[in-house]
């Protein structure tokens, strides 16, 4: 099926055959991003897939779909816009074996226009407004469509992920997102992998894949543990994680599957049997840069006013984080990340720690792809 804004080509160039992918380096992770030749025959099941949309650049796309393959995850179907859609970039993409680019073009959109999505009355209130509510229409709209590219494709597993959050298939043998999915009962229709945020120990973060190790927990704890540390846990923030608390789901690719909102899956025809994992989770590594908080504000042209940021973001850090980015000067904004985002109390940390709100998790640490192989390199000579 050729579908709009796709890359359909004959043949598929692998890394390996360009003269020089990322130009010369001496870091010994640069051999990750020419090798992308893993074993995922037809013969290995279940085949899973990733949706999603992206405009990061390669510094952050090549370490996150590398973690993926390694766990298991097959093919990737991402919705490019910005960074990602630019022709340096994109073609890096193309090359990667299982990687499917989708562009924002014009015959993309007038098929997404036409989409039963509009008639959700479930997403009607995030319809026409800007940022984060645009955001939210526009990857369940792209899930939408990568439902049908994936049953063309014969996916059985599909799970939408953004390029800041990583699986963790702790419970499973071997650490695979396959294996642990196809432990599951036949009957199971969707696996909810319950959100671990990410607790940044220093303000100066430039790999959070490989620098950030803590995490904050709370589909995993004991509910006498959430409350008694609730105020601890929190640091003077609105809420008990930073941004999103509901986790990221797997669907199990089937008729009339359906997209509900960007964190779950339903189906038209049934109520799906859902689980949640008691040991798996998805990493959310969410502000974990400084750079972030300007980031965020460059993406959104909403006025600074607690009444305007409403209409832009959902999430009440979110909008506190999108004033103080346009309206404090560097040294007022690194203080303000310093005091709402960075744990510098180590002791608050150790106590938390022992108590379960916190946890370690070392193990997107063990692949560590440095940007090094990044920054100044001419890109793809093929």
């Amino acid at each position: 099926m050729d579908y709009p804004g796709s890359n359909s080509r004959p043949h598929r160039r692998s890394v390996s055959d360009c003269v020089d992918v990322l130009g010369q380096s001496r870091s010994p992770a640069f051999p990750y991003f020419k090798d992308w030749n893993f074993e995922f025959g037809s013969n290995l099941r279940p085949k899973i897939c990733i949706v999603s949309s992206t405009a990061a650049g390669l510094e952050q796309i090549l370490p996150w779909i590398f973690f993926h393959k390694v766990i298991g995850v097959s093919t990737f179907f991402l919705f490019v816009e910005g960074k990602a859609a630019s022709p340096v970039v994109s073609r890096v993409l193309e090359s990667i074996p299982g990687v499917e680019v989708i562009y924002k073009t014009k015959e993309l959109e007038e098929q997404q226009a036409k989409s039963r999505i509009w008639n959700e009355t479930w997403l009607a209130k995030f319809f026409y407004k800007p940022c984060n509510h645009e955001l939210f229409v526009k990857q369940t709209l792209n899930m939408e469509m990568a439902i049908v590219i994936s049953r063309d494709a014969g996916m059985d597993w599909i799970i939408h992920l953004d390029t800041d959050e990583l699986i963790h298939p702790s419970s499973a043998r071997e650490y695979s997102v396959r294996q642990l999915l196809a432990d599951l009962p036949e009957d199971v229709d969707m696996v909810v992998f319950p959100n671990y945020e990410s607790c940044v120990e220093r303000d100066d973060i430039i790999e959070p894949f490989t620098e950030v190790s803590m995490f904050k927990n709370f589909d995993h704890l004991p509910i006498e543990a959430y409350l008694g540390n609730y105020r601890r846990a929190i640091r003077g923030n609105p809420n008990y994680f930073l941004t999103y608390g509901n986790g990221k789901a797997a669907a199990r690719v089937q008729d009339h599957l359906r997209p509900h909102g960007a964190h779950r899956w339903h189906n038209y025809m049934k109520a799906p049997k859902e689980i949640k994992l008691d040991e798996a989770a998805v990493l959310h590594y969410t502000y974990t840069k400084f750079s972030d908080l300007t980031s965020r504000r460059d993406r959104c042209g909403c006025k600074p006013t607690k009444e305007d940021v409403k209409k832009c973001f959902m999430l009440e850090f979110d909008r506190a984080a999108f004033i103080i980015a346009s309206t404090a000067t560097e040294e007022e904004m690194l203080r303000w990340y310093r005091h709402h985002v960075v744990w510098t109390n180590k002791a608050l940390s150790l106590k938390l720690l022992k108590r379960g709100i916190l946890t370690r998790i070392y193990t997107p640490m063990v692949d560590k792809i440095s940007t090094d192989t990044l920054q100044g390199q001419v890109l793809v000579v093929c």
